[in-house]
């Protein structure tokens, strides 16, 4: 960490923080099987690499396939930034919930690199589960739909960082 720079810490109870490590970890199932070579017309991961060129189809269609690889391939590293972050007993694919309570909270200290992954991170993913979810824009969404809780706990998680990064 450089002079003058400041963590930023997450306080998430260790329930929400094992959840947060499933999402993460199915989402770079998602890139990395994708990365390697098995691409499909999968409308999330499209959502993830954006068209550069709105207006020019081929033009969008080249760039793509200049850079789709690394921008998939960092989008992995930065969840895997994100996995490690939450310490291996969070990752631990045996980890015992049933010792994990609503008020069981754990701290996680993230330096800039840190926050920039977990910003990119929770932002990919809300974006894979707004492609599933069919959400396109605000009038696709209802707070009364169940099926939207996890869309909207991350934009929750998402926004309290990002507060919480410019707030220094």
């Amino acid at each position: 960490m450089t002079e003058g720079s400041r963590l930023v810490v997450l306080e998430m109870t260790r329930i929400e923080a094992t959840h947060l490590a499933g999402l993460v970890g199915q989402f770079v199932e998602l890139l990395e099987d994708d990365v390697e070579g098995a691409r499909t017309d999968d409308p999330a991961v499209a959502r993830l690499v954006p068209p550069a060129y709105a207006d020019d189809e081929e033009a969008a269609r080249e760039f793509r396939s200049l850079t789709e690889d690394d921008l998939l391939s960092r989008r992995a590293a930065d969840a895997h930034a994100v996995l490690s972050s939450l310490g291996p007993e969070i990752t631990d694919e045996d980890a015992d919930l049933s010792m994990a309570t609503v008020t069981d909270v754990i701290t996680i200290p993230l330096d800039p690199d840190g926050v920039r992954s977990w910003l990119r991170t929770l932002a990919a993913v809300r974006l894979v589960l707004a492609s599933r979810l069919g959400i396109a824009d605000d009038d696709d969404h209802s707070d009364d739909d169940p099926r939207f809780g996890i869309y909207d706990w991350l934009g929750f998680r998402l926004d309290g960082l990002v507060r919480a990064a410019t707030e220094y």
